[in-house]
C-alpha cells in the first residue's frame, strides 16, 4: 500500500509539475547527452521515434474535427472573409521572410571561404512543379490520400465538407436540418477525445524531446557546425527578426507580445525538438486556445498554416541559396534574386509541415538558378540544427496569423455593434 501511493504520489507530481519547465529540462538533459556521448546517443532514437509517431498519430484526427467543426460554424459570408485574412497573412509574412533571408545572407555572404568542386556532381532529386503541387491538392481517392498522409488533400476535402455541413445547418428540410446538428454533436465529441489524447501525448514529450535533441546533437557534433557557422548564425539572426516583426505585428493589433509568447513557448520547444510544424500541431491548437482564438479560426489557420505557412523555411530557402553561390563562386544577378523569391513563396504552398521538407525548397530555388545541386550537400549536414530554428519560426507564424485575424474578427464585430446601436441611441434621445 505505501509503494502504491508513493508511485501515485510521484505521478501526480510529475502531472502537475508545468510541462513548460518539463520541457526545458528534456531540452537540456538531451543536450547534455549528446555532446556528452556523440553517437551513441543513437540508442535514444527509438523513444524519440516514439514521440514522433505519437504526435503523427493525433496529426489527421485533429485535422478532420477541427477544420470540419470550424468550417460548419461559419456561414459562406465569413468564411470567405476569415480565409481571405488568413491566405492574405500568410502570403505576406512568407514574402517578407524570403526577403529576410536573402538580404541578410547578401551582406554577411557566409559561405565565402568555402570552396565546392562542382564536377560530377549528381544532381539532386527533381522536385514537383508548381502544377502538380496545385493538382495534388485535388484527391482522386480520399481514402488513399488519408492512408498516404497526404495533408493538403485530405485538407480540401474536410474544407468542402465542412462547406457542405454548414450549408445543410440552414437547409428548409428539418430533418437535413437535424441531421447535420447531429453529425456537428459527433464531431464535436470526436474533438474532446483528440483533445484527451493531445494531453495524454504531451506528458510524455519531455522524455522525447530529450531522446530527439540527444540524437540531433550526438549525430551532427561541434566540429561539423565550425564551417558552416556562419550560415547557422545568419539562419538563427533571422529568425529572431522575425519573432520580433511577429511581436510587432501583434502590437499593432493590440495584442500582448508578452502574453503571446508565454503561451507560445511549448509549441516553439516542441517545434524545435520535432522539426514538425504537422507534428507540433496539436500543441499549436493549445497554445491558441489559451490564446482565446475562436475554435473557428484556429481549426481553419493552424492545419492550413502548418502545409502552406512556411515563414522560417523561407529564411532558410533565401540564405541558403546565397550561401550555395557563395560556394561555387557565383554572383546572382538581381533576376535570379527575384526569380528566387518567387518560386520559394510559391513553393512553399506545397512542402509538407515535416522535418527535412525545407530540402525540397531549396532544391526548387537552387535549380530556377542552373547552379550546381552539390553544395546543398554541406547545407543539409547541418539541416538538423537549421530546421530546429525554421520550424519554430514556422508555428509561431502560425499561431501569429490567427490571433491577428481573431484580433480583426473581434474589432470588426466591436464596429458593427456599435454602428447598430447608434440608431437605437438616436432614437431615444
Amino acid at each position: 500500500m505505501a509503494k502504491r501511493n508513493m508511485l501515485r504520489s510521484t505521478a501526480n507530481a510529475y502531472l502537475n509539475f508545468p510541462l513548460i519547465w518539463k520541457l526545458l529540462i528534456g531540452l537540456a538533459a538531451g543536450t547534455i547527452i549528446g555532446l556528452t556521448f556523440g553517437e551513441q546517443a543513437a540508442v535514444l532514437a527509438p523513444a524519440g521515434d516514439l514521440f514522433l509517431r505519437l504526435l503523427q498519430m493525433l496529426v489527421i484526427p485533429l485535422i478532420v474535427v477541427t477544420l470540419i467543426l470550424g468550417v460548419s460554424s461559419l456561414t459562406p459570408r465569413n468564411l470567405g472573409r476569415i480565409g481571405g485574412k488568413v491566405m492574405g497573412y500568410y502570403l505576406v509574412t512568407t514574402f517578407f521572410a524570403m526577403a529576410l533571408g536573402l538580404g541578410i545572407a547578401l551582406l554577411v555572404h557566409p559561405g565565402r571561404g568555402l570552396s565546392v568542386d562542382s564536377n560530377g556532381a549528381e544532381q539532386a532529386e527533381e522536385a514537383p512543379s508548381l502544377t502538380d503541387v496545385f493538382l495534388n491538392m485535388f484527391p482522386e481517392n480520399i481514402f488513399l490520400a488519408l492512408s498516404q498522409g497526404d495533408i493538403l488533400a485530405i485538407m480540401f476535402f474536410v474544407l468542402i465538407a465542412g462547406f457542405a455541413l454548414a450549408y445543410m445547418n440552414d437547409h428548409e428540410d428539418k430533418e437535413i436540418n437535424e441531421g447535420a446538428q447531429i453529425i456537428r454533436k459527433v464531431f464535436k465529441t470526436g474533438q474532446e477525445i483528440v483533445f484527451l489524447l493531445v494531453r495524454g501525448v504531451l506528458e510524455y514529450s519531455p522524455i522525447g524531446v530529450m531522446a530527439l535533441i540527444a540524437v540531433s546533437i550526438g549525430e551532427v557534433g561541434v566540429e561539423a557546425l565550425v564551417p558552416l557557422g556562419k550560415l547557422i548564425l545568419v539562419v538563427v539572426g533571422a529568425t529572431l527578426l522575425m519573432l520580433a516583426f511577429y511581436a510587432v505585428l501583434l502590437g499593432f493589433f493590440k495584442a500582448s507580445p508578452i502574453k503571446f509568447f508565454s503561451a507560445a513557448r511549448a509549441p516553439m520547444l516542441t517545434a524545435i525538438a520535432t522539426r514538425s510544424s504537422s507534428a507540433t500541431l496539436p500543441v499549436t491548437t493549445r497554445a491558441a486556445n489559451q490564446l482565446n482564438v475562436p475554435k473557428r479560426i484556429s481549426s481553419f489557420a493552424l492545419p492550413l498554416g502548418a502545409t502552406i505557412n512556411m515563414d522560417g523555411t523561407a529564411i532558410y530557402v533565401g540564405a541558403s541559396v546565397i550561401f550555395v553561390a557563395d560556394t561555387l563562386g557565383v554572383q546572382l544577378t538581381f533576376g535570379e534574386i527575384v526569380s528566387v523569391l518567387m518560386v520559394g513563396v510559391l513553393a512553399s504552398i506545397g512542402t509538407a509541415g515535416v522535418p527535412g521538407a525545407g530540402l525540397i525548397m531549396l532544391t526548387m530555388a537552387v535549380g530556377t538558378t542552373g547552379m550546381s545541386m552539390a553544395p546543398i550537400a554541406l547545407v543539409a549536414g547541418i539541416d538538423a540544427i537549421l530546421d530546429m530554428a525554421r520550424t519554430m519560426t514556422n508555428i509561431v507564424g502560425d499561431l501569429t496569423g490567427s490571433k491577428l485575424v481573431a484580433a480583426s474578427e473581434e474589432k470588426a464585430a466591436k464596429k458593427n455593434k456599435s454602428t447598430a446601436e447608434e440608431p437605437a441611441g438616436s432614437e431615444a434621445s
